[in-house]
């Protein structure tokens, strides 16, 4: 999984509700980040509205228009097995970014939770939780993935399993970091002198300052996730057939390349289009909440 390392100053939150329109406006005047939203969107609009758009059922089994090039009835053509290409691809999207987001958003909470424990609680516990980080972290993804796919079998939820807890440890050092930096500030020391508790601290001062960084994470993960996904499915360790995956589609396109290439086209390219759209999304929230890198509206 890739991550950004990010520093954020001391005091320095994320923008709060009510300055909702100036984060707006700064991701208006973002290129990149308006390009980012708009291919997010693109991407999200055909996951849900897949079984609206579609023309054909994506896992019906057609013998006559087998390998057929596009054409106004398939636009995008068929699979070795008659299936339209274009049905298989708008409802595929739905598996990765439903993997991407349980995962991410399992592994976000626990780290968020752990690193906020390592980073205020005790030296002892701080410790310990840095090895089992260290430990976890230690495992090469994939050879991780292949091991633990070989002994819960191919499935959705072993994916998500495997993707969660290789990310739960970037997370929560990024929360550690920030909530052990905090911890010795000039305020912190205020608030504990006029009684406030530890739980008011973490939530009001802590949790605000480390949100913005995880958000960049969490956007920046995303393409990776995907990525994942489609590899595994690709190599037979993803979700099972017939359900449509993007990884399934490039792994049939590759089997039939020499006969059309239109498969492995029309797998490749939602795959590249949600990792520029998440990528420049995370670009332009890093120029939002990173002050080093914050530009003046």
């Amino acid at each position: 999984m890739s991550s950004v390392e990010l520093i954020r100053d001391e005091g320095n939150e994320v923008p709060s509700p009510g300055a909702s329109l100036t984060l707006l406006r700064q991701l208006r005047k973002n290129c990149l980040g308006v390009l980012g939203i708009a291919l997010v969107v693109l991407v999200f609009a055909s996951a849900i509205l897949g079984p609206f758009i579609i023309t054909h059922d994506p896992i019906r089994i057609m013998v006559g228009p087998r390998l057929a090039d596009p054409s106004l009835e398939f636009l995008l053509g068929t699979d070795h097995m008659g299936r339209d290409t274009f049905s298989r691809v708008l409802m595929g999207g739905r598996v990765p970014l439903l993997v991407a987001f349980v995962s991410l958003g399992s592994s976000l909470a626990v780290g968020l939770v752990l690193g906020l424990i390592a980073g205020f609680g005790p030296r002892w516990l701080d410790n310990l939780l840095l090895v089992v980080f260290d430990t976890i972290r230690s495992f090469p993804g994939i050879i991780f993935a292949l091991a633990v796919i070989g002994l819960l079998g191919p499935s959705l939820g072993s994916v998500i399993f495997v993707i969660a807890i290789t990310s739960m440890p970037i997370y929560a050092r990024v929360v550690r970091t920030q909530t052990e930096a905090l911890r010795q500030s000039e305020y912190i020391a205020a608030e504990r002198s006029m009684g406030a508790g530890t739980t008011r601290i973490l939530t009001v001062h802590v949790l605000p300052n480390v949100i913005g960084p995880l958000l960049i994470l969490v956007s920046m993960d995303v393409p990776a996730v995907i990525a994942v996904e489609a590899g595994l499915s690709f190599l037979g360790l993803g979700v099972r057939p017939p359900t449509p995956d993007w990884g399934a589609i490039l792994n049939d396109g590759y089997n039939y390349i020499n006969q059309t290439p239109w498969m492995v086209i029309a797998g490749g390219i939602p795959i590249v289009l949600a990792t520029l759209g998440f990528t420049f999304l995370g670009e332009a929230l890093r120029d939002i909440f990173d002050p080093k890198l914050r530009k003046d509206l």
